[in-house]
């Protein structure tokens, strides 16, 4: 049981982006928010992006920090259209994560 007035990793994730870089992108960023659902956000921002790139690690498959490609396909992410189950590593890496850690970072300083 967590303290109802915690701050969970989950509540980084609302709103959604506006922008997405591949269709699987939405469908990571979900699997991400139920995967930290219960997680009370750490105290320090290092915690953060230490527990959002090992969550990353585990949904998508890769690490985001030494993975060279730009993007990955996976299956569980493929909904139907053209770039379906790709994930945009690139643009996790460059506009998704520092969005969710920028937020954090945020909810630490208030």
């Amino acid at each position: 049981m967590h303290d109802d007035t915690a701050v969970l990793m989950s509540d980084l994730f609302d709103p959604e982006p506006e922008q997405w870089g591949l269709r699987g992108d939405p469908y990571v960023w979900q699997a991400l928010r139920d995967h930290l659902s219960g997680t009370e956000i750490p105290a320090s921002v290092d915690e953060v992006i230490s527990l959002l790139r090992m969550a990353f690690s585990e949904v998508v498959g890769v690490d985001i920090v030494t993975e060279r490609e730009s993007q990955v396909y996976r299956e569980q992410y493929a909904h139907g259209g053209m770039s379906s189950g790709f994930v945009a590593l690139h643009v996790w890496r460059d506009r998704l994560m520092p969005m969710l850690v920028d937020r954090a970072r945020r909810l630490l300083a208030a």
